[in-house]
């Protein structure tokens, strides 16, 4: 593990910099241990909220509502939990010092698409071929 550095409350990654230097990473690596932190805090309060709700409803309307609700909000935490699979591997990435870097082309993915995107493993470029030649197998 490496050592952690302090960063000051309104660091924000520039180009000016190297890229993917140890205040980009540690800025990233704060950033999206914050996200897997309120993601699991969410996914607790759910938890709490789908326990209290789970008394039989003697009304068929509501106990339908009830349901959908329930299955609603299951949804929604699996997809959480997929999105933090992809906190722990960026995580992951920044311990071994591929963060950043495109998986296809091994370009350094822009600082922009990285901070609307954290667990980014494409440069947009790539991403874009990606989806382009999705919708070109999609549609056969």
């Amino acid at each position: 593990m490496s050592k952690q550095i302090s960063l000051e409350p309104d660091y924000k990654p520039s180009d000016k910099e190297p890229f993917m230097n140890e205040r980009q990473r540690e800025y990233f690596r704060g950033k999206l241990q914050a996200w897997k932190e309120e993601i699991l805090k969410e996914a607790k309060e759910t938890l709490v909220t789908l326990q209290s709700e789970s008394e039989n409803h003697p009304d068929i309307a509501d106990r339908a509502s009830s349901e959908t609700d329930r299955a609603i909000e299951l949804r929604a935490r699996d997809r959480q939990r997929k999105l933090i699979s992809k906190i722990d591997s960026a995580l992951a990435r920044i311990e071994d010092g591929s963060y950043g870097y495109c998986e296809e082309t091994g370009e350094p993915i822009s600082l922009k698409r990285l901070e609307a995107r954290p667990i980014a493993t494409l440069s947009l470029e790539a991403q874009e071929r990606h989806e382009r030649n999705e919708r070109v197998f999609r549609d056969d």
